[in-house]
């Protein structure tokens, strides 16, 4: 399909692109406010929407997965349509998702709401970036970047304290429902912003869209986890394994694709220069493992400390919020070392976030207060933050400077899939030891044994990025 390409737009006069910028940043915001914001309701919408142990995860891998499978295409689309067309659809679209999630009368609905909610999120976080790169002048870029990181990790540390007061506080008697509902008033005011302040770009050329591509990433996806998020509750029927194994040849197929444009000299959704570089696919690996091992230990950890523990979401908010403001910190500091000793650095927070899983096996259980989760939690945010910088260096240093934008959406891609993965992995655990009817005895047992699995991950990433560290030591010395 083609569709027209756009030309970029001039830096904006005076102040008024630090105005639209505001906006941006809020749309930001929100969108890693939900993604942090749902593990404190899970409890509340599980015992209101009478959902199964599956439709649960469901209600956080979909929205990753949508978000995974949209930002490559995406981004591209952003290219062709003009950025500030297509994020105000996405902010537009998410909004309006974020309404039929708060409204949704069934489980089934809230997950087709999560769906095209994540849907949206894609369409428009691919933009933000290339509208302030667009948009600043070339002195006061860095600033406007560095302004992002830090409000999308102010979300992300929000996230547990916003969701836990509005879900304890029970506005207007809706519950849960109010940490969906509360993007209204944000969405419509940053649509209004960025529709005031941030001029669209003109159409120039053509260009064509990989469609096939998408739908073949998107379809990898879904078959490599149903089975994870399904098999315990359908009982492991062989059908499943045809699905798993389908996964793979999707993905295969996608290749060859990919292959088949790069002969033909047409743009492809993941560039075969690098789907041919061994060491950025091998790096990109471990970015996806390294979020598997992260996500799905704090949803199943929000759902001990409020169903096993007995914590109000406010106060289970509380004890979760040392994790994001540790990767704040963390990020904030590592990102001041710029590009020296970056495997060092990586490996470093990979021994941290090892320290903080084993010290909440250790340490949590059902008669210890809360607060002894604040230390283990600081390690494994200190540890994402340093690392996950780090890392996102690794990776894009393999990355050629024409390919930069889609070794990006690639990073952040398999990123999404990562969380996704980890979700299904350690839920699928967490519930299968928890059983039918648990006691909060139950839910420690069933929160230890879920940590073995990051803890074999980061276990193995230590050793790894270690070795990568002492290689290029070794490649340094004279």
């Amino acid at each position: 399909m083609s569709i027209a390409q756009t030309q970029p737009s001039q830096a904006l006069p005076g102040k008024k692109h630090w105005l639209g910028a505001a906006f941006l940043f809020t749309a930001a915001f929100i969108n890693m406010l939900d993604t942090t914001i749902v593990n404190l309701a899970l409890p509340s919408i599980q015992d209101d929407l009478s959902a199964s142990h599956s439709a649960l995860q469901w209600v956080l891998v979909i929205y990753a997965l949508t978000f995974a499978a949209g930002l490559l295409p995406f981004g591209r689309f952003g290219d062709a349509l003009g950025r500030r067309h297509l994020f105000l659809a996405g902010l537009g679209g998410f909004t309006l998702a974020s309404i039929a999630c708060g409204v949704a009368p069934t489980i089934e609905a809230l997950v087709i709401s999560r769906m095209a909610q994540g849907l949206a999120a894609s369409m428009m976080m691919p933009q933000v970036l290339a509208i302030l790169h667009e948009s600043f002048p070339e002195n006061e870029k860095a600033k406007a970047i560095g302004l992002f990181g830090m409000i999308t990790a102010l979300g992300a540390m929000a996230g547990p304290l916003v969701g836990g007061f509005l879900i304890s506080a029970n506005l207007f008697d809706l519950g849960w429902r109010m940490i969906f509902l509360i993007n209204k008033p944000i969405g419509v005011a940053a649509l209004a912003g960025v529709a005031a302040f941030l001029p669209g770009a003109r159409a120039a050329k053509t260009q064509t869209v990989d469609w096939s591509g998408a739908f073949l990433f998107a379809g990898a996806s879904v078959a490599l986890l149903y089975p994870m998020i399904e098999g315990h509750a359908l009982g492991w029927p062989s059908w499943l394994a045809v699905v798993f194994l389908l996964s793979f040849l999707l993905m295969a197929k996608f290749w060859h694709h990919q292959q088949r444009l790069a002969k033909k000299g047409r743009p492809q959704l993941l560039p075969l220069s690098l789907l041919e570089n061994a060491r950025f696919l091998s790096r990109i690996g471990l970015v996806t493992l390294m979020f598997a091992g992260i996500a799905g230990p704090i949803v199943v950890l929000a759902m001990v400390l409020q169903s096993g523990l007995g914590l109000s979401p406010a106060q289970a908010g509380i004890a979760l919020a040392a994790h994001p403001l540790s990767i704040m910190l963390a990020s904030i500091l590592t990102s001041r070392v710029g590009g020296r000793h970056v495997a060092l650095r990586a490996s470093l927070g990979m021994v941290s976030l090892l320290i903080g899983m084993l010290g909440l096996k250790l340490l949590i259980n059902d008669d210890v207060p809360v607060h002894v989760v604040w230390l283990p939690l600081v390690f494994v945010g200190a540890g994402m933050g340093s690392a996950a910088v780090a890392m996102y260096q690794l990776v894009l240093n393999e990355v050629p400077v024409a390919d930069a934008g889609a070794g990006s959406g690639a990073l952040q891609a398999f990123q999404q899939i990562g969380i996704a993965l980890g979700i299904a992995l350690v839920s699928q655990v967490f519930f299968t030891v928890l059983g039918d009817d648990p006691t909060p005895a139950k839910y420690i047992e069933a929160l230890r044994a879920a940590l073995w699995l990051p803890v074999a991950i980061y276990a193995a990433l230590s050793v790894l990025i270690g070795a990568l560290h002492h290689k290029e030591k070794s490649y340094a010395r004279p």
